[in-house]
């Protein structure tokens, strides 16, 4: 059985929606043996009715977000969305994997029915750029990425020389990836 969080931001998850939202992105449950906890934030801000989901599958996390000005309807379509990252990852795993041996017997018994577009199954790097990763702080990486008018910025911490990245969020605010190399 999968356990789901579900939490709202500006709106009353009643238990219609929350029904709504274990029937249809359980759904995703079928494609693999087992899935962690899945993770649903639903959220109104003004008329935009915004769904993210998070489920941690065999070592992959699968994210989807999706906004509409209604909440079943973002529902739905963030389903679309995580289906399809699903049909690619299970893809590309079954390319590099030609015996099978990664697939769940799951994913092949439901494929056939499975309703997924098929997406380019590859990955294209459109441009290369190589610079010097200077150390600094924090503070000086953001101050750099907003001069150079970026949404991200690649940095070694001055004081673990690990390679970080800066990021500005949808929300106006900053994002720190910090490096872990356990």
């Amino acid at each position: 059985m999968t356990t789901f969080t579900i939490r709202g931001k500006n709106v009353e998850i009643t238990p219609a929606l929350r029904d709504y939202v274990e029937k249809r992105i359980g759904k995703i449950t079928r494609y693999f043996d087992s899935v962690g906890e899945i993770s649903v934030l639903l959220s109104v801000l003004k008329d935009r009715h915004l769904v993210e989901v998070t489920v941690p599958v065999q070592g992959v996390l699968l994210r989807g977000e999706e906004a509409s000005h209604d909440m079943y309807a973002s529902i739905d379509l963030v389903i679309e969305k995580l289906e399809r990252q699903i049909h690619k990852h299970k893809t590309k795993m079954q390319r590099r994997f030609r015996d099978g041996t990664l697939l769940d017997e799951a994913f092949a018994a439901n494929a056939a029915q499975a309703r997924v577009e098929d997406e380019e199954d590859d990955y294209p790097i459109v441009r290369r750029k190589k610079f010097i990763v200077k150390p600094m702080d924090v503070q000086e990486a953001i101050m750099q990425m907003n001069l150079l008018n970026h949404d991200f910025f690649v940095f070694r911490d001055a004081d673990t020389e690990e390679v970080n990245v800066v990021y500005r969020r949808s929300d106006g605010k900053y994002g720190l990836i910090e490096s872990d190399n356990r």
